[in-house]
């Protein structure tokens, strides 16, 4: 099958997904979606282990020609990224700027330190040797919140206004971080040439400030074009132009993407929408927008499923899945808690805030994405064939399967405890 094949197919298979769960189950669609996909997926792999019908080989074939991590840096996520700066309210971000730039920056750093750290000295114990930096790439992959599994759950839980702005904004901005310190980490790993201060500054600079100031003049541009055009329909085709275009012309020039579509987002959604916009035109821009961001998620979310497909398991897989899952929510809850140690000297803030930051931290498919981009054949048990991409894999889909399908479902008591404290 070519790729657009498998990809309608996939689209048909959220629909129905998501139409059953709306007649029987009415839980979120995204956690419905993947948790459909994992069943599906435990169900070829259980059939194939029995003689019943093997069609593992056909769907690891399939699911491999869709390039999942290709799918989705490339392809799909400047559009979910710029429909959710769409959704920004300004004045909102503006009020938990420093909040949001601490959490974005300090929170990452902190959690992949610790991260790194704990892993390595698991893996010691465990007799793996498993190199520090492999363990550090582990925790960069791991440490940013996934920007569109936190506007595909949280957002929709109507959480207090302050909440809501720290985990949304902090999703957003800090995967322009996260990709500096991976892509430092990585080259380091397996690389010719080891990174010097100078260079990760240089990176950063050209990656993350780049693709700020690279967004700004790319929101400006579509925001003149949108008001000097009447037609309605002209007016949303320059939208899409964002994050088709000008996501792919932002890989050329090698800055971020990513930060680029969250900031002309944030731009047409606060200041083209009063200014150029028509009153029916700024209606059908959100009806529009969400219905990309929900058609594109279902897709997203039913591929997270039906990666484990792809995945080979072994023994030793299961024990270092089972301790990737609290290494991570502990590294979640002292980086964000110490945050908080600087935040309250000066602001008050809702009792639970550390605790829905904590635990609504969301992972999602951009771990997945790094974690495919990771080199095979660097082995650390030959004898049984266990590499480094498999290890760091496992353990990130652990982590991303148990964010959406537990944490994603539990957080809503702790939100409605935090609506009474407000």
């Amino acid at each position: 099958m070519t790729v657009y094949t498998t990809f309608c197919f996939l689209a048909a298979a959220a629909m129905i997904i998501a139409f059953i769960n709306s007649k029987i189950g009415q839980i979120q669609t995204t956690i419905a979606l993947t948790a459909g996909a994992l069943i599906f997926s435990l169900g070829v792999v259980i059939s194939g282990q029995n003689n019943w019908f093997d069609l593992k080989n056909f769907a690891e074939k399939t699911l491999n020609e869709v390039h999942f991590d290709d799918f989705l840096l490339k392809g799909v996520l400047g559009f979910l990224l710029f429909a959710g700066g769409l959704g920004i309210k300004l004045p909102n971000l503006k009020d938990q700027k420093w909040e949001i730039t601490i959490l974005a920056f300090g929170a990452t750093l902190i959690s992949t330190l610790f991260i790194g750290g704990a892993t390595w000295l698991f893996f010691q114990l465990i007799n793996i040797q498993f190199n520090v930096i492999y363990c550090l790439l582990f925790g960069a992959l791991i440490s940013p919140t996934d920007p569109i599994a936190v506007m595909a759950i949280v957002k929709k839980l109507n959480a207090p206004k302050r909440i809501s702005t720290q985990i949304e904004g902090e999703s957003l901005f800090n995967d322009g971080f996260g990709l500096v310190i991976f892509i430092t980490l990585f080259t380091a790993a397996f690389g010719t040439e080891a990174p010097t201060i100078m260079g990760v500054i240089t990176l950063f600079l050209h990656e993350a400030i780049g693709g700020i100031f690279y967004g700004f003049f790319l929101g400006l541009f579509v925001h003149y074009m949108i008001c000097n055009t009447n037609e309605r329909s002209m007016e949303l085709l320059f939208t899409l132009g964002i994050p088709t275009a000008g996501y792919v012309f932002a890989s050329l020039i090698g800055v971020s993407g990513p930060l680029a579509m969250v900031i002309a987002g944030i731009m047409i959604g606060n200041w083209t929408r009063y200014i150029g916009f028509s009153k029916e035109s700024e209606d059908h821009l959100d009806y529009f927008w969400e219905l990309v961001d929900e058609f594109l998620n279902g897709v997203l979310f039913l591929l997270i499923g039906l990666s484990m497909l792809t995945f080979s398991f072994h023994k030793e897989d299961w024990i270092i899945m089972a301790f990737a899952i609290p290494l991570v929510l502990i590294a979640r809850y002292i980086s964000v808690k110490l945050c908080y140690v600087g935040f309250n000297r000066y602001r008050d803030y809702n009792p639970h805030s550390v605790r829905i930051l904590t635990w609504g931290g969301l992972r999602g498919g951009l771990a997945i994405a790094m974690a495919m981009a990771i080199p095979t054949g660097y082995m650390i048990l030959p004898e049984k064939n266990i590499d480094v991409r498999e290890v760091i894999l496992v353990m990130t889909y652990a982590v991303v399967v148990f964010s959406i399908l537990v944490q994603a479902s539990t957080i809503t008591k702790m939100i409605e405890k935090a609506k009474v404290a407000e």
